[in-house]
């Protein structure tokens, strides 16, 4: 007997054909995906500060990669066995790709040394011609030898008068070559034994020495770890004999963060996909065979959101490693309820609100807030519509609607709803005074790169730069030579102990004295190396730079800093204008924006969802209780934060935007509830709380400091959530519906039979 096979309906072609497509934008989407974690994703990017550091790195090289080197005797590095070693590694490190520039030791010394030998040169020929040139006038004149020699010997007197001191300096330093030790050491150091002031920058003590690599400008993520890994190679392969060497800068802690941020990335993700779907497995919420389709959907929602961002070409920053956890948390609950046969405009509505909550992140000044917002945004509103694809195939019958239990008394819901009030309202008030981490350095706290930073800081002051940039027609002239050096003055009178000058245009040309002529200058940038004066003045002449050693690790002190110097540096010339720039700069630009407007960051995720809900809810009253639950658990959460000291990151100081994604999601449909009389959709909420919080819980896992807070503080807002959202319904609760609202409503939605 034969059996006919039946041709598969058009519907079903259409179906497939649409799976096809979406399966093949997902793959191509996810493989375009690329990870950003450099210094870019930490920083206001439109604002005029990072466009004053744009131009900076663009002139001398962006944030160096660091390169300490440290020995256990004083000027064992410099001695004639490791010198040339060092020599050898800067050259091999000029060498790698996107490099701008490179300064340290062995450089500086070699380039000292073939202009030292150039000067020797130029004077001595200069001499023998003045010297060849005088005698040839008098012989033209008719003088007799002897004549003419007494002319030559008085025409070089004056030469050798300006000139001779400078070469008798010079003689009991011998030759100018680095294999000339007493050379060396003369140039390096002090009578004291101490580096000299103007070598700091590459020769932090008698013990360290510091090459700094600088990176061209705007360097992209896979650029940046492409330089830190081959700076790491060359030191792996130079073998410096009894040195100790630490790699370290911001690129350097850039490229360990994305390292970090791929390895943690599958633990994580998988922890969490994991925790949430026990959750679902062992509560016995529906159907076995249908428990984990809410999980399908929120893996289908992150997939498609990744891959969104990889087809637009847009980096996903350090909120990366939080998105997955938190979406699978989040974008659970609505296929949840929708299984449970929810109003379907009701989960709308707390969809929209919670997308809205989330998508207010994008108003955040850090790029990489501004990621994760979106990215969640677009995630909860997919998790939604494919839940709506599932519903029909996974509801289950409207359940026993069961009595209404009568509410407290007045006096009792008024008298606990103005205790609670008042709890949270002191709650917001703490929100001024909780501090905040803003450094760059404090999102790789808890990494080798972490220790790596501090160590450097430690040994040479600084881990960025602040720089003073003088711009104008001329900055080698007389007048601009001066301010650079009153700015200089006015900056380590004021803030000397947080600013370290590094190198600078009046710390190079020092020897001239106070007031040099132009002359003078124009002969002395001539004379001095370029290696070392392109550090510190343009090619064209309109650009020089004062740079001063800073530390990240008080962000909040740079702002003062910065304000300070600002009002106190002298008036430029006329003609010129200076500017305050470089990384912490930048990073105190970025904590201000981020700090100065807490009120804002917290009530607007609140205010969109609250409005999101008023729209489209068709009892308006549950978008108050909504708001009212967001603006409790948000004071609640801000008052626990502030009794037990701990610090908000730029992330967790949108708490209150986060807290409206669940707080407002949570009072909605127990109210729902309520209103129904559904003891399961009840629990279903319940249900999400749970799957939510084991789901934030997973981010613990890492060993970011900053990723672990923000899970740990999610989870005890969904708690928090959880309770002001019980407590909210039961100071205000609703009407409950009548039978025929509790039973045939939700089917009449959807178009299906019990």
């Amino acid at each position: 007997m034969r059996v006919k096979l039946q041709r598969p309906s058009r519907k079903v072609l259409a179906m497939a054909a649409v799976l096809l497509v979406l399966a093949g934008f997902v793959g191509v989407g996810m493989a375009k995906a690329r990870i950003e974690t450099g210094v870019s994703s930490f920083v206001p990017g439109d604002d005029p500060a990072v466009a004053g550091f744009d131009e900076l790195s663009r002139s001398f090289g962006g944030d160096p990669v660091v390169v300490l080197l440290e020995s256990a005797q004083p000027g064992l590095l410099l001695d004639q066995p490791h010198l040339p070693s060092l020599v050898k590694l800067e050259g091999e490190f000029a060498k790698l790709p996107d490099v701008a520039a490179v300064y340290g030791p062995g450089t500086v010394l070699n380039q000292a040394a073939g202009r030292a030998q150039d000067l020797m040169a130029e004077l001595s020929g200069r001499r023998d011609r003045l010297r060849a040139q005088a005698q040839a006038e008098a012989k033209q004149r008719g003088a007799s030898d002897r004549a003419a020699g007494q002319a030559a010997d008085a025409a070089v007197a004056g030469f050798d008068q300006r000139y001779g001191k400078l070469l008798i300096q010079a003689l009991p330093a011998g030759l100018p070559t680095l294999k000339n030790q007493a050379f060396v050491n003369s140039v390096v150091f002090g009578a004291d034994g101490n580096p000299r002031p103007q070598w700091h920058f590459v020769v932090p003590s008698a013990k360290a020495a510091a090459i700094l690599v600088r990176p061209r400008q705007n360097l992209d993520q896979s650029a940046t770890e492409r330089l830190v890994r081959g700076v790491r190679d060359a030191v792996g392969a130079a073998h410096i004999d009894g040195a100790k060497v630490t790699v370290s800068g911001v690129p350097a802690i850039a490229s360990a963060l994305a390292d970090e941020v791929r390895a943690e990335l599958p633990l994580l993700g998988g922890a969490a996909l994991l925790a949430v779907a026990l959750c679902f497995l062992l509560v016995p919420w529906h159907r076995r065979r249908n428990r984990l389709l809410p999980l399908a959907g929120s893996l289908a929602a992150t997939a498609v959101t990744v891959a969104l961002f990889g087809w637009l070409g847009r980096p996903l920053s350090l909120g990366v490693v939080a998105f997955l956890p938190v979406l699978l948390g989040v974008g659970s609950d609505f296929p949840t309820y929708l299984a449970r046969r929810a109003d379907r405009r009701v989960v709308f509505a707390v969809a929209a609100a919670t997308a809205a909550a989330f998508g207010a992140l994008a108003f955040a000044p850090l790029p990489f807030v501004r990621d994760l917002g979106i990215a969640l945004g677009i995630g909860v509103l997919v998790a939604f519509a494919i839940g709506l694809l599932f519903r029909p195939t996974i509801v289950e019958s409207v359940p026993a609607t069961v009595r209404n239990r009568r509410p407290a008394r007045l006096p009792v819901r008024l008298g606990v709803g103005l205790a609670v009030a008042a709890l949270a309202a002191g709650g917001w008030t703490t929100l001024p005074k909780l501090v905040l981490q803003g450094d760059i350095e404090s999102f790789v706290h808890g990494l080798p790169a972490f220790d790596d930073a501090q160590h450097v800081e430690q040994v040479i002051g600084s881990s960025g730069e602040v720089d003073v940039v003088l711009h104008g027609p001329d900055v080698t002239s007389p007048a601009a030579l001066a301010w650079l050096r009153q700015a200089q003055d006015v900056t380590v009178a004021r803030h000397g102990d947080r600013l370290r000058p590094v190198v600078s245009l009046p710390t190079l040309l020092n020897f001239l004295g106070p007031t040099p002529t132009n002359d003078e200058i124009t002969a002395a940038v001539r004379l001095l190396p370029p290696y070392l004066t392109g550090s510190v003045l343009r090619a064209d002449g309109q650009e020089s730079v004062l740079s001063f050693g800073a530390r990240l690790d008080d962000v909040e002190r740079l702002v003062g800093l910065r304000d300070d110097l600002l009002n106190q540096l002298p008036q430029a010339p006329p003609g010129y204008h200076a500017e305050l720039t470089g990384l912490p700069i930048v990073a105190a630009r970025g904590y201000e924006l981020v700090s100065g407007n807490r009120f804002w960051t917290n009530g607007v995720g609140i205010a969109v969802a609250g409005l999101v809900l008023a729209v489209v809810l068709a009892r308006r009253k549950d978008a108050l209780r909504a708001v009212a639950t967001a603006l409790v658990a948000t004071g609640t959460g801000l008052l626990a934060s502030w009794l037990a000291g701990i610090s908000l990151t730029p992330i967790t100081m949108a708490l209150g935007s986060l807290i409206a994604a669940v707080g407002c999601e949570f009072a909605v449909l127990l109210a729902e509830a309520e209103h129904r009389r559904d003891p399961a959709l009840r629990r279903s909420v319940l249900l999400v709380a749970a799957v939510s919080t084991v789901g934030y819980l997973a981010l613990a896992l890492s060993r970011l400091d900053a990723i672990r807070q923000f899970g740990l503080l999610l989870a005890a807002a969904v708690v928090l959530s959880m309770a002001a959202a019980r407590l909210v319904v039961w100071l205000a609760p609703g009407r409950p519906g009548s039978a025929l609202e509790t039973t045939s409503a939700p089917d009449a939605l959807v178009g299906v039979t019990s």
